[in-house]
């Protein structure tokens, strides 16, 4: 573990005040990450840190994954005051780390260079329920993510927070239209299209899947469910409204990662 803790400038702090807004990521290319097992799990991926961020009063918390630490990032001591800026957790572990933004890869190129079974979604504007989807994808096996536009931004806070680091190796296409889309990967994958009204149950498939999901509130439209080779309609009690979407979408792929 480093000796030496530098102290943050307001410059750099209103820089980094300004990527909970997700035009400043886009512009800076960078964003935060917070919590001990996400900068765990960002250590030991290949995603470049700029910076990372301590509390000193946490260092139970984080002192052992410092030592994972590359000698080149530089480490930032900071106050609580400066953290309440930063942070989204209301009992902070004491830890962020400010990640560059990596390139995403062509739709194409993902599809052919990593066939796996593929997670997509359709305009799901709620960052903690991609962060915790890319929990369960990882777990699972699928390892293509692709967000359709008007989707949450995969590089929010919150995204990040539920991901638990799962965000740190998967691969990830968004503000993808999926009218064009879908076609193109149904040439590699069996689509299937969760729908809430009608469908087979949950099964095992012959080859790499591709499962597409919905929000909650609105689902799938038509238009999409028309290119789907299969709906899925998971049984349940009718007396419940529904399951939650990282609920639907884990019986999901597990059902897709059965042999």
């Amino acid at each position: 573990m480093k000796t030496e803790l530098l102290n943050i400038s307001q410059t750099q702090l209103k820089k980094w005040v300004r990527l909970n807004d997700s035009k400043a990521r886009r512009e800076e290319g960078t964003f935060l990450a917070e919590g001990v097992k996400v900068v765990e799990e960002l250590l030991s991926s290949d995603w470049q840190i700029e910076a990372i961020l301590i509390l000193p009063e946490k260092i139970k918390c984080w002192k052992k994954i410092l030592d994972k630490a590359h000698s080149n990032i530089s480490i930032y001591e900071i106050t609580d005051s400066q953290w309440k800026k930063l942070s989204q957790d209301k009992e902070p572990e004491g830890i962020m780390a400010v990640v560059q933004i990596k390139p995403e890869p062509d739709l194409s190129f993902c599809l052919s260079t990593c066939p796996t079974n593929t997670l997509i979604l359709h305009e799901i504007n709620n960052p903690a329920n991609i962060g915790a989807l890319m929990r369960s994808a990882l777990w699972f096996g699928f390892n293509n993510i692709i967000l359709s536009a008007n989707s949450a931004d995969y590089t929010n806070p919150k995204t990040v927070r539920a991901s638990m680091g799962s965000l740190f190796y998967l691969n990830i296409v968004s503000n993808v239209n999926l009218i064009a889309a879908l076609p193109q990967i149904k040439k590699t994958h069996y689509l299937v299209g969760s729908d809430v009204r009608e469908g087979l149950p949950p099964r095992p498939l012959p080859q790499k899947a591709a499962l597409l999901l919905g929000s909650e509130s609105h689902g799938l439209s038509a238009q999409l469910l028309a290119l789907v080779d299969e709906r899925w309609c998971i049984p349940g009690n009718v007396q419940a409204d529904s399951l939650s979407l990282p609920q639907a979408a884990t019986i999901m792929m597990y059902e897709c990662a059965k042999k």
